[in-house]
């Protein structure tokens, strides 16, 4: 069987993690098409001009190669497709990602008018070259869900091709106690991520400090980003990155700071820490809580999107926060992004004095973070499950 996958895309994260030699006796060929064409000949005139003519976000998504490649299966994420040749499709909000839509969409109308491309794209989701539409999570399918029953017309043909299924992760070590960890000593906490502020970073400066320097708590703390703006959610300035840069660079004692470091690196340092954090703004998933949890190493996270899938007392800590009826996170004016950041603060000062309280709860954590990557996150498994969807999308052409 071979399967075609976008070229461009071909070393992007979500690809490589979700979809790339993913099954067994498969080949996975990179193919080209006119959307990824026109994509680069629009943002090469873009870099010539300095600025953006023609904007290029709906051609990331979109997929038209009149079965020139080839192949049996094209394999998209977040992608649609308009030939004939059968296709199945990865996501991780909703299908079609289109700019258009998704405005409207974000507006909470009681029911959507999608514009001539939308359309296009919908149609395309209800054709019969469209096999079926994998959401990386319980909370992805029940947002797509929403957005279907939000149009003017009958969805079901989509509805029905709706399934989940999480990415796979694999265990990093066979137990707990392959960390070494001194559990006596001081606690080691770990976040990961170029999105700093979003993420939760400025919240995990504020209240770490905090409890350094007025409870005396004795905390290592390593971060990996850039601490790079993303203007998404959390709404930093470059005063919050110079602040976050300052208070770093004033506990260089117990903070520890990488821009950036190769992935090895990264999981190894997962490894060696004590707990992880994500007590996010928005995250589409949280692959980093996975690579953690894979390694004993349990996670603090808020329990927005699929958070609450990935994450749960027992195997880490959630902190609350004001959410909508899908999951999203409250965070579109500046009073919902303070009483988020407050709910955030409370919740990972709640988790700390667990912690310090009870160190015991570190291993016991540990061990039911492995256990939910065993069994929720199983590669072999993953694995049969993706060959029976390829296997089905090409019994029924």
């Amino acid at each position: 069987m071979k399967v075609g996958v976008l070229y461009y895309r071909w070393d992007y994260y979500p690809y490589t993690r979700t979809i790339l030699h993913q099954v067994p006796g498969v080949t996975y060929l990179p193919v080209h098409d006119f959307y990824s064409t026109l994509n680069r000949v629009v943002q090469k005139v873009n870099r010539s001009a300095g600025r953006t003519l023609f904007p290029h976000f709906d051609l990331n998504n979109q997929f038209q190669d009149f079965g020139l490649n080839g192949v049996d299966l094209l394999h998209f994420f977040n992608g649609i497709s308009y030939g004939k040749t059968p296709w199945v499709s990865n996501f991780e909000t909703m299908l079609p990602r289109l700019s258009g839509l998704l405005a409207q969409y974000n507006q909470r109308l009681d029911e959507l008018r999608p514009d001539r491309r939308a359309q296009c794209a919908l149609d395309a989701l209800s054709s019969d070259a469209c096999k079926q539409l994998v959401a990386l999570s319980g909370c992805t399918r029940s947002i797509q869900l929403d957005l279907l029953q939000r149009l003017p017309f009958d969805t079901q043909a989509i509805q029905r091709k709706l399934t989940v299924l999480h990415p796979p992760q694999e265990k990093m070590i066979a137990d707990y106690d392959e960390k070494g960890l001194d559990l006596a000593g001081p606690i080691r906490f770990i976040l990961v991520g170029a999105g700093f502020f979003r993420k939760g970073g400025r919240e995990i400066l504020r209240v770490f400090e905090h409890l350094v320097r007025q409870q005396h708590y004795p905390i290592e703390l390593v971060i990996v980003s850039s601490l790079r703006m993303d203007h998404y959610a959390a709404h930093e300035t470059e005063a919050d990155v110079a602040w976050a840069q300052e208070t770093i660079a004033a506990n260089r004692d117990w903070i520890t700071h990488h821009p950036s470091l190769p992935n090895d690196q990264v999981l190894a340092l997962m490894r060696s820490a004590h707990v992880g954090l994500l007590p996010t703004y928005a995250d589409t998933y949280g692959y980093s809580v996975l690579e953690c949890q894979a390694q004993g190493t349990p996670v603090i996270s808020t329990n927005v999107r699929a958070l609450p899938e990935l994450n749960n007392e027992q195997a880490g800590w959630l902190i609350e926060v004001p959410r909508d009826d899908l999951g999203e996170g409250l965070y579109a004016t500046p009073e919902q992004r303070a009483l988020l950041s407050a709910a955030i603060e409370a919740g990972l000062e709640r988790a700390l004095h667990e912690i310090f309280a009870d160190r015991a709860s570190l291993r016991r954590k540990g061990i039911a973070a492995l256990a939910r990557i065993q069994q929720q996150h199983d590669p072999a498994r993953y694995k049969q499950r993706l060959g029976e969807i390829y296997a089905q999308a090409l019994k029924t052409v």
